[in-house]
């Protein structure tokens, strides 16, 4: 008995089927190479945010430090506590790894914006011991220059706070900025914080 010869049509439905899985083979192929990219695109995106969030946190720690402490009115140009590398720098190590991760600097000095000498009638030293110690009213003023023009001893500022944090690794950088107010003696005023037409 001899063979049958396969009729020309089967051979090519076998072709077409071939040739299709193929095709859909390469499909599937691109299809998971598309989602593999895709996934390591939001991974890495994720991670940048991940890393701005941990610079924004460090900016804000050395300037939430830096207006705690009354050194950036004295001080404006080492107005920092801790400092690392130089004055009105911090190291932060954010991932407690014991490494520096981000650099914070407050570049420019924490300036003056305004400030505002207050009048020794619009205290209340009654009830305000802040108040009662900025009054210079009283007898013991007599014959002392600039005490009867009615100034106390204290003044309202408005500061300026700006912080770079720079990401070590990779070099990224914000910039955080705060405004901060605070009464502040005068004679801290006349020497930092010096405003046109305001007497000491």
């Amino acid at each position: 008995m001899t063979p049958r010869p396969i009729p020309r049509l089967r051979r090519r439905e076998a072709g077409i089927t071939l040739v299709m899985a193929l095709i859909m083979l390469v499909l599937l192929t691109l299809l998971a190479l598309t989602s593999f990219n895709l996934g390591n695109s939001n991974l890495k995106v994720v991670g940048n945010m991940q890393q701005r969030e941990q610079t924004i946190e460090a900016a804000n720690e050395v300037l939430e430090a830096t207006i705690s402490s009354t050194k950036f009115f004295q001080t404006p140009l080492a107005a920092v506590p801790n400092p690392c590398g130089g004055p009105n720098q911090r190291c932060i190590d954010t991932n407690g790894d014991g490494k520096e991760d981000v650099h914070v600097t407050l570049t420019p000095p924490p300036t003056c914006a305004k400030a505002q000498i207050i009048k020794n009638s619009e205290l209340d030293v009654v009830n305000s011991e802040e108040d009662r110690h900025c009054s210079n009213s009283g007898g013991q003023n007599f014959g002392i220059v600039g005490a009867a023009d009615g100034n106390s001893d204290c003044a309202n500022t408005v500061w300026d706070l700006n912080a770079v944090a720079t990401d070590v690794a990779t070099g990224a950088a914000v910039k955080v900025t705060e405004g901060v107010a605070v009464r502040v003696a005068k004679d801290d005023v006349a020497t930092n914080c010096p405003q046109p037409g305001a007497s000491p």
